[in-house]
């Protein structure tokens, strides 16, 4: 075993029994992680909520539910991901040192302020105008 895309195709086509691999195969499988990429195919979200509830360290177990659970296929299942935008770090910056609190607070506040108020913010900081358009892209 190379990595945990290795660990991905024997549970989805190869199919190998637990035995056949060394304890430093082991050592790679990481229980989470298999969870994650299993659950990116919508068909097996209840196999994966079932098999998440053994702990981490049964790693045997989880692979021979895996791959007796999962139909033997070649598909390769597409990572799904975040679909929410993150804002920019210097924004958060500034509005930070302008309301001396902390990031996640500043998030709150973007919620609530609206863009003639951010630019005010910034203006105030000393941000020019082409600064400020592309921060707030």
């Amino acid at each position: 075993m190379k990595n945990i895309f290795d660990w991905i195709k024997e549970i989805n086509s190869k199919k190998s029994p637990a035995s056949s691999f060394t304890d430093k195969d082991w050592e790679l499988f990481n229980s989470y992680m298999i969870h994650r990429f299993m659950s990116q195919n919508t068909d097996y979200i209840e196999v994966v909520n079932h098999v998440q509830e053994f702990p981490p360290q049964e790693k045997i177990m989880i692979y021979n539910v895996y791959k007796e659970f999962i139909p033997k296929n070649n598909k390769w299942n597409k990572y799904i991901k975040s679909s929410i935008k993150k804002r920019n770090i210097i924004l958060i910056d500034n509005l930070r040192d302008h309301f001396k609190c902390s990031s996640r607070e500043v998030n709150e506040y973007l919620t609530l302020l609206d863009t003639t108020e951010i630019n005010r913010i910034l203006t105030d900081r000393g941000l020019d105008k082409k600064e400020i358009k592309t921060i707030l892209k």
